[in-house]
């Protein structure tokens, strides 16, 4: 396989508020960055042009000291970037801001009740007390009611009684009995028996009416324009457990509460919305070929019978969302390309014109792609906006021009210094391929002087980075180190072929990649090459662990949150059912050497590089044993090593700012305490 043709894009210029241009020249006496800093930033996510086009609603994202949590506040603009007044109270933390049809009310979701604000007057009110949160919010298009998905409990009782108890009395729990495929996820936990759900709620406020039945979970909600019927996504297939790709797109009739599978053959169909019209239906899906990453395509049918059609069979690039245009002549597609997120009108012809390659800026730790979008029924497009130099504002599309209209952290960044973020390619040394990587200098940097290097690495592995802002690696920067971030292989937004070159052989030579970006980079001169460290989260901590198995030219490395066994990974992550599935031949029984091969600790005896590594203790993607199992091997050989397990934290340990802090803080204790040493084993004397 041969990775894509790299090509260009014809991107809209971008105008940008003279106050973020103000702020581009180093100014005299700004900071560097600090470790509490994360708390000061904020960022703007899901912006909502209204339907008359002349407001915004967005989403205000802060980090909040007391209760070390991200919150969120909803904030309202004038369409030209004027008038930014807040709608909610910092108090409670409310999120999915949705607009009525005709645009006289707002409802959204706090603590996951549903809320509605009527804007003339500012009352709002609690529509209902749902007893689980809701999730999936849409209006109905007359404004006459609200559908959700809601988590239904099953009843569950014990299958076992036990005799003999005193009333009162103060025994053990009860056992909790499982026999369940799915039975924990990551960031919730061990997750009740029961199932995702469609209600419909009146909007005037009232109880909530269930719309479907059965041992499916549904999802993907999106109403007929002529409010007669909704579509939703559910494998009610009896076997959706053993399916975690399969989904269908069925039709629901209110009516008759008759459902009705819209799509002709079985697969990962996804996120159903009708065109203005109702005549035509588009979605998101792959054929499905089992592959360790396969993109999303964008299909388009006509309801009367036609055929299916890929609009994006060439694009070679995978689909994360799109709407329809309101004239019903096109649609808006989002999409990755080479790290950055791209906006694209997709015309039902098949001809494509890029917008902006200026979507994302929703990572604030890291510089992952992913960013926000919608369309107004006006033809407003409102989105999320990436930069480098801080986290997601808010930005709109006029004429094919971008528009940033807020500076949520302008305040901020006149005070202090961030790393300036440079983009390079460099060759492989494998097969020649053209790599993609990013440097963060240090502040203050000079190249007649010689800078030690961090290498962090993505995790995934089928993730890409970009230049978005990542407050993780400015930090590090912040410290004096050059900052190196990749895209090896395996990697998404340069297409399927590039990603699959590590299906069903990860790690392989995304090792090299690695190795090669570091290389181009100490021949620019200015890295110490006796000073270079190695972190890297999930594939990034895979990769970390994998690394200095083959290779002593790292100082320390810090592996966070890896896999180090992939037979017990997949025995014990929470996806086991996908991951056995997609990512491997087969299950670890018939497969050991496979497993055994690719896993870093058939490489622990090579290991000589201090290693420290990092895990959630509610981590249930990559358990905290994998990384005892690393630990506890480092420690059978002597090699200077620490443990750090972060408390109740899962596989986003960036979730509490706090962890954020603690994260990056013990990374850079473990690279200054063996700067300047001899690496190796621990004294044995």
């Amino acid at each position: 396989m041969t990775m894509t043709t790299s090509f260009k894009l014809p991107i809209a210029p971008v105008l940008v508020l003279a106050g973020l241009l103000a702020l581009s020249p180093l100014a005299q006496g700004r900071a560097p960055l600090a470790l509490d800093d994360v708390f000061d930033l904020e960022l703007a996510g899901d912006p909502r042009p209204s339907p008359d086009g002349e407001r915004i609603v967005f989403e205000r994202i802060w980090m909040d000291r007391q209760s070390d949590r991200a919150r969120s506040m909803l904030w309202i603009m004038d369409a030209d970037g004027s008038d930014l007044e807040p709608l909610t109270s910092r108090d409670r933390s409310v999120s999915s801001p949705r607009w009525s049809p005709d645009g006289t009310r707002l409802a959204y979701t706090s603590g996951g009740q549903i809320f509605v604000r009527w804007m003339d007057s500012g009352r709002e009110v609690r529509l209902a007390d749902l007893p689980r949160g809701a999730s999936n919010l849409i209006w109905s298009p007359d404004g006459r009611w609200l559908a959700f998905v809601m988590h239904t409990p099953e009843a569950d009782g014990l299958p076992v009684q036990l005799p003999g108890r005193p009333q009162g009395a103060d025994w053990a729990p009860d056992p909790i009995y499982i026999d369940r495929l799915f039975y924990r996820a990551d960031g919730a936990g061990y997750v009740d028996a029961g199932w995702r759900h469609v209600y419909l709620l009146p909007a005037e406020g009232g109880s909530p009416s269930q719309l479907t039945e059965g041992p499916y979970h549904h999802g993907d909600l999106s109403w007929s324009p002529d409010g007669q019927a909704l579509l939703l996504t559910a494998n009610r297939s009896g076997n959706a457990e053993r399916e975690p790709q399969i989904s269908d797109i069925y039709r629901l009739d209110l009516a008759t509460r008759e459902l009705e599978r819209l799509n002709m053959e079985r697969g990962p169909h996804a996120r159903p919305r009708l065109s203005p019209d109702g005549r035509s239906l588009a979605w998101l899906g792959f054929e499905d070929r089992k592959l360790s990453y396969q993109a999303n395509r964008l299909y388009v049918r006509e309801l009367d019978g036609g055929e299916i059609r890929n609009l994006t069979e060439d694009l070679d690039r995978g689909i994360d969302d799109f709407a329809w245009d309101p004239d019903g002549r096109s649609l808006l597609i989002a999409y990755d390309h080479e790290g950055r997120g791209l906006l694209a009108r997709q015309r039902l012809n098949g001809r494509r014109e890029v917008l902006t390659d200026t979507l994302g800026g929703m990572s604030y730790g890291r510089p992952y792609s992913g960013g926000d979008f919608s369309v107004g029924a006006s033809g407003l497009i409102a989105f999320t906006h990436l930069s480098s130099e801080r986290p997601a504002e808010v930005a709109v599309l006029e004429r094919n021009r971008v528009r940033v209209l807020t500076e949520l952290n302008r305040d901020f960044l006149a005070d202090h210094e961030l790393g300036e973020v440079e983009e390079f390619w460099y060759e492989s040394s494998v097969d020649g391929r053209r790599l993609q990587g990013w440097i963060i200098h240090p502040p203050g940097f000079d190249p007649s002087q010689r800078w030690p290097l961090i290498l962090e690495i993505h995790g995934g592995p089928h993730t890409t980075y970009g230049p978005g802002f990542a407050m993780e690696l400015q930090l590090m920067a912040a410290r004096g180190y050059v900052v190196l971030y990749t895209n090896p292989r395996g990697s998404t937004s340069y297409g399927e072929d590039f990603a699959n070159l590590i299906h069903h052989d990860y790690p392989s030579e995304d090792y090299n990649d690695l190795i090669d970006g570091v290389d181009a980079v100490i021949e620019r001169g200015y890295v110490d090459p006796e000073q270079l460290y190695v972190t890297g989260g999930s594939g990034g901590g895979v990769l970390t662990a994998w690394i200095v198995g083959q290779t002593d030219r790292f100082r320390a490395a810090v592996s966070v949150k890896p896999v180090i066994n992939w037979y017990s990974f997949v025995l014990s992550a929470d996806a086991y059912a996908y991951f056995t599935e997609y990512w491997f031949p087969g299950p670890p029984w018939e497969h050991q050497e496979h497993y055994m091969a690719r896993s870093p600790i058939s490489l622990v005896g090579n290991v000589t590089t201090p290693t420290m590594l990092m895990t959630g203790e509610a981590d249930y993607r990559t358990p905290i044993s994998e990384t005892e199992q690393y630990y506890q091997a480092l420690k059978l050989r002597g090699i200077d090593t620490a443990m750090v397990r972060i408390p109740e934290a899962p596989h986003a340990i960036y979730r509490r700012p706090s962890n954020l802090m603690a994260k990056v803080a013990y990374i850079l204790y473990w690279f200054e305490e063996h700067a300047g040493e001899d690496t190796g084993s621990e004294d044995q004397g």
